[in-house]
């Protein structure tokens, strides 16, 4: 059956968008098959991948390991890849200075996309060139200990560093130390060359791609409407991380309270140079999402929780914009920043919303994709009402 999202003032009361994109499970049986909450075994298959990519990358006592001793347990979080953490037991010790334990990150959609697009059912938000670009970025951040160290790399993922952390609340986005943290770690990020196209194609490239894959024509003059008001308020062109959200940062442990290195940044896979309000607008709306919720959908939506103009300007912007342009003009800069801002979070529901609905379609990760993508339309056209 076709999955029907009502998407209300594109075409009336009743309009809806069919997804193109093929047969997709019934909400429904999705939610009673989860009743539950999340599996927490993982099946035979990956966990043999999985020895077999610690064996052939890792040294050490990796190398004379048996698959019986071999440990995986599943590591939830990821919206975009599978992770699993792999570990040596308690018993075998390291020879050298091979890792006891390390982040396996297994290419969900992004490589279904890749060896599947061959026609148009399936839509290119991602494939061979952005895996390639990826793994070159991970690697170059690594090396500047800007994120998890790169322990080996293959079609299908990769082994990284895993790094001992407090899973971050989405409620703690909103805590002024840790917000003034994350725009600090911002800054430095906005502040990097890399060897990337400089041209900032990713945000309206990635939704075009997706729009033209959907029957309703109307979606293309949303994406004219949010590119007209995004123009109005230009944005300096950055390296931007694009998905800041409370899964993408790691609370440090064994990190002293007043630390100023409390939190890293990881998972750079939609990285790219692009407008750097997209960065804020984003990162305040996913104020209001928990995806830490472990009963289906798996997330939580709180609207009541975006940041107000103050919590914007005092926090987030403030320090960002401080660190990143060292301009003497603060208050006029931070007031700009802050009006780019909401037509930015607009794009940023706009995008997520289309990419979760082709998630719904290829991805096997046990997230209610297509609720989701509702729920970002919705947000949508509530924040576009309240702030016309």
């Amino acid at each position: 059956m076709d999955t029907l999202i009502y998407i209300p003032g594109i075409t009336g009361i009743s309009s809806s968008l069919r997804s193109s994109t093929g047969s997709i499970c019934d909400e429904d049986s999705e939610a009673e098959s989860f009743k539950g909450g999340r599996s927490e075994e993982v099946d035979l298959d990956t966990r043999s991948r999985a020895f077999a990519w610690c064996r052939d990358f890792l040294s050490g006592s990796w190398k004379t390991l048996g698959e019986d001793d071999f440990q995986i347990s599943i590591v939830s979080g990821g919206l975009s890849n599978l992770l699993y953490l792999c570990s040596l037991p308690a018993r075998v010790p390291c020879v050298g200075e091979e890792p006891r334990e390390v982040l396996l990150r297994i290419y969900g959609a992004i490589l279904q996309v890749c060896l599947l697009n061959k026609g148009p059912s399936l839509i290119p938000l991602q494939g061979v060139d952005s895996l390639v670009l990826e793994s070159v970025m991970f690697a170059i951040l690594a090396e500047r200990t800007l994120g998890p160290k790169l322990y080996g790399i293959f079609p299908e993922g990769r082994l990284e560093q895993y790094i001992p952390n407090t899973r971050m609340r989405t409620e703690q986005l909103s805590d002024p130390s840790i917000s003034s943290e994350i725009a600090v770690k911002l800054a430095r990020f906005h502040l990097m060359v890399m060897p990337f196209n400089k041209e900032p194609k990713w945000l309206f490239g990635t939704i075009d791609k997706s729009v033209i894959y959907f029957p309703l024509q109307t979606l293309s003059g949303f994406c004219l409407h949010n590119r007209a008001l995004l123009a109005a308020t230009p944005s300096p062109v950055v390296f931007c991380h694009n998905d800041v959200q409370e899964g993408n940062i790691l609370a440090l442990e064994n990190r002293v309270h007043t630390s100023a290195d409390r939190l890293m940044l990881i998972d750079f896979e939609y990285s790219s140079y692009n407008y750097r309000g997209f960065d804020f607008g984003n990162h305040f709306c996913e104020w209001m999402y928990d995806y830490t919720y472990d009963q289906w959908p798996f997330y939580k939506a709180s609207p009541e929780k975006y940041p107000t103009r103050q919590q914007q300007v005092s926090g987030e912007i403030n320090a960002t914009v401080y660190k990143s342009l060292n301009v003497a003009q603060m208050e006029e800069d931070m007031i700009i920043e802050a009006n780019r801002c909401f037509g930015y979070a607009l794009a940023s529901h706009f995008l997520w919303g289309l990419w979760s609905i082709i998630q719904a379609k290829i991805s096997k990760i046990e997230f209610g994709y297509m609720d989701y993508a509702q729920c970002r339309f919705d947000a949508y056209f509530k924040q576009k009402k309240l702030y016309s």
